[in-house]
């Protein structure tokens, strides 16, 4: 195995594990990989089982879900409401909670920002119950958990690290299990808002944008962390890299710039430097749209974990209400 060390940018360990395949070009101990493929959907497994593997990944030891559905962008209820069970499912599947267990979930981002603002959306359609236990029905008791829900704001606004407004709310509420909402950058354009991963490993708020702030993890909360994020914009600068990348290997470009096939990645960068000078700063982009797509995907991610944590409520019509 090469001595090779490579921190991708993007949020996505799927992402990590492609961009390594195409650098050393063999398999990675300790990461181990499942895919499964339905119709319109792509569910990948990411296992990252030890340190060596973490070093390489740049991710930290745990369990990544990747959930893939590209007709996430045409406003097609049908298949939102089955990503949402699907999220329910991976999200039951990858945490134990007891019938008596109380949730706290954490929508990070900024509310102002639209593509920073799935964490806030997607808190405000949470079904929280930690106020009404007392007054559930007897037949309720056990299928409808403690749940609540904050969206702390971001650094800028409260002038404290989110990590701080958590550990404060956690040292109160003592809950079972902590559920992070945040929104991610991919590497890769196709991924951006068709795609929700969920992790086991906690979450760093603003790490896809260069912006990496202290984490939210079982470490610094003393609780049981997952991460739920969605991709909502993609580095300028990896629209760039990969440009020049599919110039090189793809007919019928390839016999055209074959003389760019010994680019190192520091030449790339340069090259890019030169269209994305320092001035425009790190450039994200993310699609016009998406306003719209915040607010759907603010509802899926509410509703899969509407289901996951409270199993005795009707959701036969919930995605109607939750609009």
């Amino acid at each position: 195995m090469k001595d090779f060390t490579w921190t991708p940018r993007t949020d996505l360990a799927l992402e990590a594990r492609e961009m390594l395949s195409r650098k050393v070009r063999e398999d990675i101990p300790g990461v181990v990989v499942e895919t499964v493929e339905e119709e319109d959907v792509v569910i990948t497994t990411v296992n990252i089982t030890n340190a060596e593997a973490e070093r390489i990944m740049g991710k930290g030891q745990g369990k990544y879900v990747t959930i893939e559905a590209q007709g996430l962008r045409d406003k097609n209820t049908p298949l939102q409401e089955k990503i949402m069970k699907k999220l329910a499912e991976e999200l039951v599947g990858m945490v134990e909670l007891a019938k008596n267990a109380t949730v706290l979930i954490i929508g990070l981002g900024n509310r102002n920002v639209t593509p920073d603002a799935l964490g806030p959306r997607a808190v405000e359609k949470i079904v929280v119950t930690r106020h009404l236990q007392d007054m559930l029905s007897p037949e309720l008791k056990g299928g409808v958990r403690s749940v609540c829900a904050i969206a702390p704001g971001v650094l800028g606004i409260t002038g404290m690290e989110t990590v701080e407004i958590v550990q404060g709310i956690v040292s109160k509420v003592k809950p079972d299990l902590v559920i992070a909402i945040d929104a991610l950058a991919a590497a890769s354009s196709r991924r951006v808002l068709t795609t929700v991963q969920l992790a086991n490993t906690g979450i760093s708020p603003g790490s896809g944008v260069g912006n990496k702030r202290f984490g939210l993890t079982a470490q610094s909360l003393g609780a049981p962390v997952i991460a739920i994020g969605v991709p909502t914009v993609v580095h300028a600068s990896t629209i760039a890299i990969d440009t020049i990348d599919t110039l090189q290997e793809h007919a019928p470009f390839a016999r055209y710039f074959k003389s760019m096939e010994h680019l190192s990645d520091n030449d790339r960068k340069m090259i890019v430097s030169q269209v994305l000078p320092e001035v425009l700063g790190d450039l994200m982009v993310t699609p016009k749209e998406v306003d719209r797509f915040i607010e759907d995907i603010g509802v899926l991610i509410a509703g899969g974990i509407n289901q996951a944590i409270h199993p005795h409520i009707d959701y036969e019509n919930i995605y109607n209400y939750l609009h």
